[in-house]
């Protein structure tokens, strides 16, 4: 039985534990992207180049971290972070747009998911295929839909879950480590550090460039618990855990990226099948590394499906739930499951899963996309913690913190913009084009509630949005922009 009652999200009673909250963390995190990184790194830079993305891709998640952890201490009343900091700091629809672009970013980077997991799979079952034949498209979806009841289940039960797979993921990456290291050659990790005997590669700037949206969609997922943190037992244990999270997910990533430099040159890396992963330890233990690593790739998907379906139905129903997404959005069951965001979620991760019958590939750009997508809500966030500490709002007289915080948000800020010139003009055109739709959902909002769709800035803003949007529709019916 389901209610539709908003109210209700005040009554629901404290369940994920700082474990809980960690293993969202990282089981949203680690999903596919660490196993293709070696190849998706190596495509587009030279170690060199790769060690700059990863520092700035460090500092900037980092600062992203520190925003996420102080926000969920100062403002313990803001529940389901990226959507409420937004509309905290900078009004309705920019809260909207936060939900909207982050619950876009979440189901689509899950058909992803779920035809990188059948491709996996393909590599025991051939019938599989590149994870987008027939009958990798019936498995996914009788597997999303045993995921989509599991979640109505419960949440806790969903959570214990993921806490299960999260530790099972993590064991292959850090038996890859172990066993790589032995196989790492320095000379060759040195060969043409800086990608400069590749023309293809471009400069140094370029390549950090090219690198970027590859860094930061391995690390989607570093707001998990602020989203969940209204299902907190303690709001305190949201910052520790995605700190713990942002941290062991670095160590991972680095590692595996910087030892597979030394087992195989630049080129060789750019031209291994995802996941590349499996290609590199084969090329230090034989055949056995491949099987290792697939089976690692296929538990891993299974964990960041569970938890990205989670997140998927979290935030449209939290923004549902003070009235910014329509109202049916709000409906829960009586364990306090998002059911009706769950379904539209679920429903469109369906159809998409069809699609990529008649789009071979298409999948693997939509996952840029959906790193695209979720930039605005970084940038609201990182933004409304700059505001905050500019203003001294909840801030004492002398409280030393605040200037600590203010350079800390102001870099995050300043990370956000760099990832939006880094993504380009296409993610930019197409974000646009998936954005301005959505102001259909917030005019339903709005007119449930009797208010005034927009406030003259507000306005202002989805003009520009709408027409952007328009013309990145124009370029790809003209084919000046695709997929």
């Amino acid at each position: 039985m389901a209610t539709n009652a908003p109210s209700d999200r005040n009554a629901i009673p404290p369940k994920l534990h700082l474990g809980a909250l960690t293993a969202l963390v990282i089981g949203s995190m680690i999903g596919g992207g660490i196993f293709s990184l070696p190849q998706n790194m190596a495509a587009s830079a030279g170690a060199g180049a790769t060690l700059i993305g990863w520092l700035i891709t460090a500092v900037g998640m980092l600062t992203l971290a520190f925003v996420f952890q102080s926000l969920a201490v100062r403002k313990p009343e803001l529940d389901s972070g990226v959507y409420a900091y937004a509309k905290a700091g900078f009004g309705d629809y920019m809260g909207f747009s936060s939900a909207w672009g982050y619950w876009i970013s979440a189901w689509i980077g899950n058909v992803s998911y779920f035809v990188l997991l059948f491709s996996s799979l393909g590599f025991f079952f051939p019938i599989f295929g590149e994870g987008n034949t027939l009958p990798a498209i019936i498995g996914a979806s009788v597997l999303l839909w045993v995921v989509h009841f599991l979640i109505l289940s419960g949440i806790r039960e969903a959570a214990f879950v993921n806490l299960i797979t999260t530790v099972a993921k993590v064991v292959p990456l850090i038996l890859f480590i172990v066993l790589a290291v032995v196989g790492f050659k320095l000379d060759l990790f040195k060969t043409d550090f800086w990608g400069l005997g590749n023309p293809k590669l471009g400069s140094v700037l370029d390549q950090v460039r090219g690198v970027m949206l590859v860094t930061v969609w391995v690390f989607i997922g570093i707001e998990g618990a602020s989203v969940y943190s209204a299902r907190a037992s303690n709001r305190k244990d949201v910052g520790k855990a995605t700190l713990i999270g942002f941290i062991s997910v670095l160590a991972l990533l680095v590692l595996v990226n910087v030892i597979s430099q030394g087992i195989m040159s630049q080129a060789e890396l750019a031209g291994l099948k995802n996941p590349s992963m499996a290609g590199v330890l084969a090329k230090v233990v034989g055949p056995v590394g491949s099987n290792l690593i697939n089976i690692g790739l296929i538990i891993s998907l299974c964990g960041a499906l569970l938890s990205w379906t989670m997140l998927c139905a979290e935030i449209m129903y939290a923004s549902a739930s003070d009235g910014t997404m329509p109202a049916f959005l709000a409906k829960t069951t009586r364990k306090h499951v998002p059911v009706s965001a769950l379904w539209v979620s679920n429903g469109l991760i369906q159809l998409f899963l069809i699609i990529t019958l008649f789009s071979a590939g298409t999948y693997l750009q939509l996952l840029y996309l959906a790193t695209s997508m979720i930039l605005i809500p970084y940038f609201w966030s990182a933004f409304y913690a700059l505001l905050l500490a500019w203003k001294g709002d909840t801030y004492g007289a002398n409280d030393s913190q605040r200037g600590r915080d203010l350079f800390i948000a102001l870099l995050a800020v300043v990370y956000s913009v760099w990832l939006v010139y880094a993504g380009g003009i296409k993610y930019l055109l197409l974000s646009a084009v998936l954005y301005a739709p959505g102001a259909i959902f917030f005019a339903i909002a709005k007119r449930e509630k009797g208010e005034r769709i927009f406030k003259p800035i507000e306005a202002i803003i989805f003009a520009v949005v709408l027409v952007v949007g328009i013309y990145g529709v124009y370029a790809l019916a003209t084919g000046k922009l695709s997929l």
